[in-house]
């Protein structure tokens, strides 16, 4: 079904097709056949480390290794540390080597000289939690993003858990981990049972981390953590090809999905879901440039 509308110079010039699953509200499109959520898994797969035994040096740890973070020197440097507290370098991490999401990150980055590093990965917070998960677990490191290494295996059930329903497929994300699919209102549903345990259970740990550290998730100016900062109480975490899930207790949840992958209707759909649970939402305009200044706007119209 159509979800966002792309209006340039007051014409509608395209539009974009996905699903939108609402935990406590109506839900639009097929919300029930399974997909690969991404990066909005992560939260899911830190619940799991942690249930795995994952001891981290402080709950801020776990927002970081939930998140697909920007590269900023203070998200480099946390993930050195969890790996420094392993006993590790970033030369265990087996994530591909990037440059820093971040553009700021980025120019500085280079103009200092600096090539692609894993460590500057937007993964790299979760692969140091896998990482230090498997020190303490005494399972191997090389191996660790095997599909039958002990620890893929635990995040497997715990994602299939949480969700409340078995992986429909296996796959490999773009940091080289495995992805587990699951349908949209699975994963709406997972993110409603982070913000709804009971507090100290793991689930609610790496909710409250993430809502206490906000800019760990993401980075300056990104969308999820300009959106928590704005409306506390709410976990948000985005994926590639146009997929993010949000929750807030006692209020409901939403996964999204933008069909042809779209990162610019993302924003606008997810924003026009969580105002149907009746939530005081922040402007935040998907603007369209034209020569560089603004000539439209992609909305949400389902």
């Amino acid at each position: 079904m159509i979800v966002a509308e792309v209006i340039r110079s007051g014409f509608v010039e395209s539009v974009h097709h996905g699903v939108v699953a609402v935990v406590g509200g109506a839900s639009f499109g097929d919300v029930e056949s399974p997909f690969f959520p991404r990066s909005s898994n992560k939260p899911l797969q830190t619940v799991g480390l942690l249930t795995a035994g994952l001891v981290p040096r402080e709950e801020a740890d776990l927002a970081l290794i939930s998140a697909s973070h920007d590269a900023e020197t203070f998200h480099v440097e946390r993930v050195r540390a969890i790996l420094a507290a392993a006993g590790l370098g970033p030369e265990a991490l087996r994530c591909p080597a990037d440059l820093p999401l971040s553009e700021t990150a980025k120019r500085d980055w280079l103009r200092a000289g600096g090539e692609p590093e894993r460590i500057l990965m937007n993964c790299s917070g979760k692969h140091a939690g896998f990482l230090a998960t498997c020190v303490v677990n005494g399972w191997p490191l090389e191996s660790y993003l095997e599909v039958d290494h002990p620890l893929q295996k635990t995040l497997a059930d715990t994602v299939s858990r949480l969700s409340g329903e078995p992986i429909a497929a296996l796959a490999v994300d773009g940091c080289g981990a495995p992805i587990f699919a699951i349908s949209p209102l699975g994963l709406a549903r997972a993110f409603q049972r982070l913000v709804e345990a009971e507090p100290g259970t793991p689930e609610r740990r790496v909710a409250d981390a993430m809502r206490a550290h906000p800019e760990l998730v993401a980075g300056t100016g990104s969308e999820d953590t300009v959106l928590m900062t704005a409306m506390p109480g709410l976990i948000v975490k985005r994926g590639a090809d146009g997929v993010s899930a949000a929750a807030v207790a006692g209020v409901g949840a939403v996964a999204l999905k933008i069909s042809d992958g779209a990162t610019r209707a993302r924003v606008p759909v997810l924003l026009a879901a969580l105002r149907r649970l009746g939530l005081d939402v922040p402007d935040l305009p998907e603007v369209v440039l034209g020569g560089g200044r603004p000539v439209g706007e992609v909305r949400a119209v389902f």
